[in-house]
């Protein structure tokens, strides 16, 4: 097992959807022999608006949700599921592997850790976070192509659309939240391949 010289036991990776948290963090969780956990397991909220593997159609309230809501109101929607119903759970695990020395330490990866929200977390012994970023154009050639939006009807491309719009808006509303806390933000377009991405996380968190 890898050892961090600072006893760090919590290393949380946010960002917004599709930045590449979950890549980044099972990558980190191999390299150190740690466990690996993502917030999405945690709570449930309207996901992305295109057919999956496992389903023929877009559920009914899915579409809905981001049919009627504007996007500064999918936003907001998006951010109170996560502070009351994920926030109180990611709380309770942090300080049971920060603390407890019987229990693995852990890679804990997801949307839900807000800057704001995970402030005070990070500020106690044994846990650090970074963030990941990356530009408007990597983002929407992601989720375009990941829900084939070219090929599909106007009306689920107006769904893929507002996904997208929220995700962008989350990544901006992001990144002035991290630098204004004094975080680290890291762009994964900042490297070339996912090797060097996570040679990068390890420095940084390394010398934080």
């Amino acid at each position: 097992m890898y050892e961090l010289s600072n006893e760090t036991r919590v290393i949380l990776i946010g960002g917004s959807s599709h930045v590449g948290k979950s890549t980044l963090g099972q990558s980190l969780a191999a390299r150190l022999g740690w466990s690996y956990r993502s917030t999405d397991k945690l709570a449930r909220h309207p996901g992305h608006p295109w057919v999956g593997a496992n389903r023929n159609a877009i559920p009914e309230h899915v579409a809905e949700h981001y049919g009627t809501l504007s996007v500064d109101a999918l936003f907001v929607d998006v951010l109170s599921h996560y502070e009351k119903n994920v926030l109180p759970q990611v709380e309770i695990i942090v300080h049971s592997h920060a603390s407890d020395l019987s229990t693995e330490c852990l890679i804990l990866e997801g949307s839900a850790l807000w800057p704001e929200f995970v402030a005070n977390l990070v500020s106690e012994n044994g846990v650090k976070a970074i963030w990941l970023t990356a530009s408007d154009e990597l983002f929407s050639y992601r989720i375009f192509s990941e829900s084939n939006f070219y090929n599909v009807s106007e009306d689920k491309k107006h769904l893929i659309q507002k996904f997208l719009d929220r995700t962008l808006l989350y990544n901006k509303r992001m990144r002035e939240k991290v630098e204004h806390l004094g975080f680290i933000c890291i762009d994964v377009e900042s490297v070339s391949v996912a090797d060097e991405l996570l040679k990068k996380c390890m420095e940084v968190i390394q010398i934080w």
